[in-house]
């Protein structure tokens, strides 16, 4: 007979104390897709604001479920104030969601004249380029990061990260550029701009002699002419980005920020778990803990799905064995005469029989899916014994609202569901 047994429990991720921690400036929420990392960075959210915090919460997700739990029409590049937040305790909330172009023009215009910003954002190669050239979404999202961080309006920035791995590769992000600016092809490029003139045109003749033939094959004699002249408008641009890139990057390693994984209590979801502690690990980050969403409890975990099987299987046989004794003559009708052999029994089966045997069975495939999670959890804690955990019991349907968001920020406060929906 199989049980549900468990490890030595995981330390408890106490979320209450980190939200109320004044030095906690930023929380960054990672994890695989269709956990619900959306949905508990806006929870976080609201029970930060609640408790008293300033708080901004910056999604990355393309989904639009934050803007709609949030009573707002539409998400975009600034900061919304969120209407419905209890106040009382001095706090606001506001929420945003990443414009990836709108950053990077953003950077533009704050960083080149008038003249040189309108000839790069009017670039064809840039437009390509802030529009959807790979990284540049976690880019900007440090760039983003960086701005709200250096603007000391909010005490408090919780960001929700895009799903599945790429959710870390932020943190690459500033190695990623580094080496973009330090290419062989990018220096060729960005040379003669620095020479200027007649002699940066002859410069480039000699330098791609052998290679032009190639390139117009490869990128087009326009997109390489577009790809040169976004260069040479750049050039005094790009020390400036590497500098902030690194320095968010530092943000991120330093005192005041945590990184919750969030994940659901499934093999491929906790895989994706753990390899999000390893690398966060590896890059010096601090880590807070393990969200572990939906999990499922039951209130009558005394009986277990062997047992509530057995009983549901014994309510069967009475009633086979009942219809067997009709056929056999054993029953009589209700006038007390014998029943002729071959006689049947047209008796309907007994509804609450039928009632008890199906819930007896739900119940056992509810303890199934439990012993299947506890399994998993165990797999991951075995792991990372030393990784705290929050688990939030699963509810009955989706977020759609601010009072699901609070629902979820007290379940996520309890980290121990002793029973869920």
């Amino acid at each position: 007979m199989s049980t549900v047994s468990a490890l030595e429990p995981a330390p408890l991720l106490e979320t209450d104390p980190l939200l109320d921690d004044r030095r906690t400036r930023i929380v960054v929420c990672c994890g695989s897709g269709g956990v619900g990392k959306t949905t508990t960075a806006a929870a976080l959210g609201v029970r930060a604001a609640e408790r008293g915090r300033k708080v901004v919460v910056l999604t990355i997700d393309p989904a639009r479920r934050l803007a709609q739990s949030m009573g707002i029409a539409s998400l975009d590049n600034i900061p919304r104030r969120v209407a419905g937040i209890d106040g009382s305790a001095g706090g606001e909330l506001h929420a945003m969601m990443l414009d990836m172009k709108r950053t990077f023009d953003e950077i533009v215009e704050a960083h080149a004249d008038a003249e040189r910003a309108r000839a790069i954002l009017e670039n064809p190669f840039y437009q390509s380029l802030s529009a959807g050239f790979a990284g540049t979404q976690e880019y900007m999202a440090m760039e983003k990061l960086g701005q709200l961080r250096s603007r000391d309006e909010w005490d408090l920035i919780i960001v929700d990260t895009p799903p599945s791995r790429s959710a870390l590769d932020f943190l690459d992000a500033p190695k990623r550029l580094g080496s973009f600016l330090d290419g062989k092809f990018i220096k060729m490029l960005m040379a003669p701009a620095k020479i200027g003139g007649r002699a940066g045109m002859k410069f480039l003749n000699v330098g791609m002699s052998m290679m032009t033939g190639t390139l117009n094959k490869l990128m087009g004699a326009q997109l390489l002419r577009d790809v040169q002249t976004f260069v040479a408008a750049m050039d005094t641009m790009f020390g400036g980005f590497r500098t902030r890139a690194d320095a968010t990057y530092r943000l991120l390693q330093a005192q005041g920020t945590a990184f919750l994984v969030v994940a659901a209590p499934e093999r491929d979801a906790l895989r994706e778990a753990a390899y999000f502690v390893e690398r966060l690990a590896a890059e010096d980050m601090p880590l807070a803990g393990l969200v572990l969403n939906r999990v499922h409890g039951s209130g009558a975990a005394q009986l277990s799905a062997e047992r509530a099987l057995a009983a549901a299987e014994n309510l069967d046989d009475g009633r086979i064995v009942d219809q067997i004794r009709g056929q056999a003559g054993t029953r009589t009708p209700e006038d007390g005469s014998p029943r002729a052999e071959g006689d049947h029994d047209d008796e309907d089966p007994d509804p609450a029989e039928l009632l008890a045997a199906g819930l007896l069975r739900l119940h056992a495939e509810r303890m199934q899916v439990i012993a299947r999670e506890q399994r998993t959890r165990d797999r991951f804690t075995a792991l990372h014994p030393e990784v705290p955990v929050a688990e939030v019991a699963a509810l009955p349907g989706d977020v759609h609202d601010l009072e699901g968001l609070r629902t979820i920020g007290e379940r996520l406060a309890n980290g121990r569901p002793s029973g869920a929906a």
